[in-house]
């Protein structure tokens, strides 16, 4: 008798022709979690262009709109570790689908108050802040539970696939929105937002994900919160070097990343003398070059982790001179072409790193993981907005761009350094390498 999963079964069935990505996307379980996260990530950008934009026709002031950034910042930095510690605690789908049936809920109160007359700003910022508190158990929860829905040789197709939806929301999203805010209003359109996190938890519903080996339940009953907290932060700061080398290089893309997409519009306004047309002609080039690598990606077969690691390599080195060039440039032509390239190298990172943690990651320890990435990754985007905004304001967004393309020249060469310490640690562990599954048969 078999014990191969019913995902397995179905990805044999499948010709070995069709690439990982197209694979994943036919099998019951992973097609429907796409399904979902494409719906609300369109909905997320939704939320956020008509937020911003109720907000601003409420008060007519644009520091009162940048709280709602600050808001929407705050939990995931000072709750993301005992958020960690819940996911682990916790079945991850049910955290998904409830966590999706809060965030509807929480949006339509918006609409509905202001349509009773009883909405006031206090009352809106209250409704964000704690939407954002809700929203940051998701994405702990989703990186922890994709282990558990794919194979591990598909790990780096599906967390491509995974992002390739958040790409398609920043490109659909804000254009549905600003034509919905034009025929409807902003606060009409949140009614649409609603309806995609409603849609997300009914695609998850029927999700099947392969029990842990250490349930939930004696999970909990291990030991006391910051007992667990401590474990997951020893796991990742003391006990594998190789975890807190990956971490760094996460913190330095995520510095460099963050600060290149807040850079832009600077860098188009004072080196290209561009519009708001042009500004929106890159954004689109930054969005498609993300989006065709991703797609890219999810068709790729994974293969071991030093080819891993040395795309990521080779990624971040291209990525770093496309922005030393561009630092250069003053040909919106040519800038557009470098910002298309710039996207494809960001948009490889991620999902190669988050495939790395979850193959070498225990699985009681996922949230906890994901959840400390997430505080550094948060972190390091804050200082890089603020420290390359300052550079911009004081030498030039040339200079900026350029630093910008050094901190990811670094980051590549901390890629090298993690490739080898977590082949060591793979042994180590000895955890099945992802290119060589292993199905038993009694």
């Amino acid at each position: 008798m078999s014990s191969v999963s019913p995902v397995e079964q179905a990805d044999k069935a499948e010709s070995p022709r069709i690439s990982p990505g197209r694979q994943l996307l036919k099998t019951r379980d992973f097609g429907l979690l796409f399904c979902g996260q494409l719906t609300s990530q369109i909905g997320d950008s939704l939320n956020r262009v008509a937020l911003l934009w109720f907000v601003y026709q409420m008060t007519g002031s644009a520091m009162k709109m940048v709280v709602i950034g600050i808001l929407q910042t705050i939990p995931p930095l000072v709750l993301s570790p005992f958020i960690g510690v819940l996911v682990d605690r916790a079945d991850k789908k049910t955290v998904m689908v409830w966590v999706d049936f809060a965030r509807a809920v929480l949006v339509l109160l918006i609409p509905l108050l202001y349509t009773l007359g009883e909405l006031t700003l206090n009352r809106l910022y209250a409704s964000i802040f704690l939407l954002a508190i809700v929203s940051t158990l998701f994405g702990p929860a989703l990186s922890s539970a994709v282990p558990q829905i794919v194979r591990r040789d598909q790990l780096t197709a599906a967390n491509a696939l995974l992002q390739a939806t958040t790409n398609i929301g920043l490109l659909i999203g804000p254009l549905i929105s600003g034509i919905g805010i034009a025929l409807v209003g902003s606060q009409n359109v949140l009614y649409g937002n609603a309806a995609t996190f409603l849609i997300s938890a009914l695609c998850l519903l029927p999700v099947r994900i392969r029990p842990l080996a250490v349930l939930p339940k004696e999970l909990a009953a291990s030991g006391f919160w910051n007992q667990e907290l401590m474990a997951g932060i020893r796991f990742v700061c003391v006990e594998h070097p190789a975890i807190l080398n990956l971490m760094l290089a996460a913190a330095l893309y995520s510095l460099a990343a963050s600060a290149f997409t807040f850079m832009l519009p600077v860098f188009a306004a004072q080196n290209l003398n561009a519009g708001a047309l042009e500004v929106g002609l890159l954004w689109s080039a930054l969005g498609a070059g993300m989006l065709v690598m991703s797609t890219w990606l999810a068709s790729l077969s994974q293969g071991d982790l030093a080819g891993r690691f040395t795309m990521i390599f080779r990624s971040m080195v291209i990525g770093g001179f496309a922005m030393c060039g561009l630092s250069l440039l003053s040909a919106p032509l040519i800038a557009g072409a470098l910002v298309l390239v710039i996207g494809g190298t960001i948009a490889l990172f991620m999902p190669i790193m988050w495939g790395v943690l979850q193959e070498i990651t225990p699985e009681h320890l996922l949230g906890r993981v994901f959840a400390t990435f997430s505080i550094g990754s948060m972190a390091s985007a804050m200082v890089g907005m603020a420290g390359f905004g300052w550079v911009a304001d004081t030498m030039g967004a040339h200079v900026s761009l350029l630093g910008i393309g050094v901190v990811l020249l670094i980051g590549a060469y901390v890629a090298t350094l993690c490739s080898r310490r977590c082949h060591l640690l793979v042994k180590s562990c000895h955890i099945p390498l992802a290119e060589e599954p292993k199905v038993r048969a009694a």
